[in-house]
């Protein structure tokens, strides 16, 4: 059937490749917090196991297959490229679950194969010298490995060949070949158990899979009926319109629960806790997407941002809504984005421009002297000031609409030593962040400060917003793409005028990013005229009744939504929908689905994927390309 130097020389990539594989597997398993038993682990390594299986047996039939055939040598080759591809695959999903705690998908592959000059930083951030020799040491075994070990065994002598004539050798071949097509498939259909479908598969199964599971569902929004669009509107002055500026700061991934105003039991932003007893406070504010890009989509445009992973909405004509910089500056202000991040990040500079602003300072523009790097894409927000002061001396007798966007306490939470370090967590990376967040209340003082110094304070409007949260592990996240739990959604909001709200107002009902632009609006004593946008006014009285709808940054990951106290996550079928009561459980560890019927649950899902396919067809017919 085969000679020796075959077996040796297919079992020499094939038995580590495999050890490989599901040492991986069993590494992903032993991570999670529920502490599964060994059944449930065999379970989840039931795909892993067939799908190997299955590999082993397709290249044993091939090289069956094509002995003595000119097929031979693209066989081998074509081997080789297919262990490289499995291991890599397998080697990706493994890193990316590790670092963010969500599976691997095809979609996840070619975004990132297409923005691939924006991420190479990302990936560097968690990788190192020693591991890029790994790799290399891995791919060169995959390639050479089998025919050193062979030859070393062997020599240079080829093996005896079988003289055996009959069909069986054939039959052999075609019988594993069969065989391999059995287990492959075996290892495909795994049902929604105590984990995901997609933890559960094989992570080169899984990619496949991911793209025949999206592909069911991609024309969820071919009929769907679009929203009304803010486009031509405009605002119109009132006895009540004071022509004051606005300025947004932007605190990176910051979730509230790590703010002191949110959270009593924490001292990280002392500055922010006194300054939320003096404005507007919404308890109950959240991110629509835990993603930068489509958070400033929502705060600056009122509207709720495109629902897929591709920042379309720096694509020309990518904004289907007129943004509150040109409302503003049809009103004669003028406008700046400050960014202590590079430009080229997500087309950011695009971006900014969408929305309507009339200057762009990015991190490339300012002098990094004396300035430490947050992360792999910025520098620390203090960077920003002296640009900041520049700007408003230049630009003093008009109002405007000013955006500071940094980067402190986004990954890879590098500490930054300006204002000294605390102890907040064993955890180092959580610690790390903690920090991050507490440097963020010194550079909301910093300015602050600097608009009182240049005697621009009294006629500001202040909105300091968290873009979305961060996960380290509390449900097997990381990071804040996907972390759809009130870790990643719920951030701290204050809006700050001074001479009001003196006594505090706090706003207890949920709210989430598209009210910041009416209540804005609301604070200026502008109307709108020309549309209308889906937000509320926090000054509005409360709309207890008014559910809030969410979406992770990936595609087809998974979507909730908040109605008073109670929250539904729908996964796409990919693993049970959960079902949280925020009040008596604010950190979502008890899922009480189960106490909700069939039909309430449906409810729930037809309601989440209503929300999804209007606001996607509202993107994509108004922009198909």
């Amino acid at each position: 059937i085969l000679s020796g130097r075959e077996w040796v020389y297919l079992a020499s990539l094939l038995v580590p490749l495999v050890i490989y594989n599901l040492v991986l597997k069993g590494i992903r398993i032993d991570s999670l917090d529920e502490g599964f038993g060994v059944a449930a682990a065999l379970d989840f390594m039931r795909s892993d196991l067939l799908f190997n299986l299955g590999f082993v047996s397709l290249w044993v039939g091939l090289f069956a297959l094509s002995r003595r055939s000119r097929l031979r040598w693209p066989v081998v080759a074509l081997f080789h490229a297919a262990a490289i591809l499995v291991v890599g695959t397998s080697t990706a999903a493994h890193q990316y679950f590790q670092e963010t705690g969500s599976t691997l998908s095809l979609n996840v592959i070619v975004y990132s194969l297409r923005s691939f000059g924006e991420i190479k930083d990302v990936i560097g951030s968690v990788t190192s010298p020693a591991v890029w020799l790994a790799v290399l040491a891995v791919l060169d075994y995959i390639v050479l490995g089998p025919w050193m070990i062979s030859r070393l065994i062997y020599g240079r002598r080829r093996g005896p060949e079988s003289s055996d004539s009959s069909v069986t050798p054939r039959l052999f071949a075609v019988g594993a070949c069969a065989v391999s097509v059995g287990f492959i498939s075996l290892s495909l259909p795994v049902e929604a158990g105590e984990a995901s479908k997609s933890f559960a598969r094989d992570p080169v199964v899984n990619v496949v899979m991911s793209e025949v599971d999206h592909a069911r569902i991609r024309n969820l929004t071919a009929d769907a009926t679009p929203m009304e669009t803010p486009l031509g509107t405009h605002l119109q002055e009132t006895a009540g319109t004071e022509k004051k500026n606005v300025v947004f700061i932007h605190l990176e991934s910051v979730r509230a629960r790590s703010t002191t105003p949110y959270n009593g039991d924490i001292d990280t932003t002392p500055y922010l806790d006194e300054l939320s007893r003096h404005s507007l406070m919404a308890e109950r504010a959240y991110t629509i997407v835990p993603h930068t890009s489509k958070a400033v989509t929502a705060v600056n445009c009122g509207i709720d941002p495109h629902l897929v992973r591709d920042i379309t909405e720096a694509e020309p004509n990518g904004i289907p809504a007129t943004c509150l910089p040109e409302l503003l500056d049809e009103r004669g202000y003028q406008s700046v984005w400050f960014s202590s991040a590079t430009e080229d990040f997500e087309d950011r500079a695009q971006l900014v421009e969408n929305f309507g602003y009339r200057d762009f300072i990015p991190v490339e523009e300012m002098d990094k002297t004396g300035f430490q790097e947050a992360n792999y894409f910025g520098y620390e927000d203090d960077i920003m000031l002296e640009p900041s002061r520049n700007w408003l001396e230049e630009n003093d007798d008009k109002p405007f609409v000013a955006m500071y966007l940094g980067v402190t306490g986004h990954h890879d939470y590098r500490p930054i030593y300006r204002y000294g370090q605390e102890k907040y967590s064993e955890d180092a990376a959580l610690n790390h962040y903690q920090n991050e967040v507490r440097y963020l209340d010194f550079f909301v003082k910093n300015v602050i400060d600097q608009y009182k110094y240049l005697g621009l304070y009294d006629d500001t409007i202040f909105v300091i917003y968290g873009d979305h949260g961060e996960g380290f592990g509390e449900h097997d996240l990381q990071q804040h793409d996907n972390t759809i739990y009130q870790e990643g959604l719920k951030v701290p909001l204050i809006i700050h005028e001074p001479g009001r709200f003196e006594n505090g107002k706090r706003v207890e009902t949920p709210t989430d990013q598209v009210d910041i632009l009416p209540t804005v609006v609301d604070l200026l004593g502008y109307k709108v005229e020309g549309g209308g946008y889906p937000g509320r006014s926090l000054l509005a009285p409360p709309d207890k009744d008014r559910p809030l709808f969410f979406s992770c940054f990936d595609d087809y990951r998974c979507l909730a939504s908040i109605e008073g106290n109670e929250k539904y996550i729908y996964f796409f079928g990919n693993q049970p929908d959960e079902v949280y009561n925020l009040s008596k459980d604010p950190y979502e560890h008890h899922d009480i689905a189960e106490r909700l019927s069939a039909a309430e649950l449906k409810k729930k899902r037809l309601q989440v994927l209503a929300w999804y396919s209007r606001v996607n067809a509202t993107y994509e017919q108004r922009n198909p390309g």
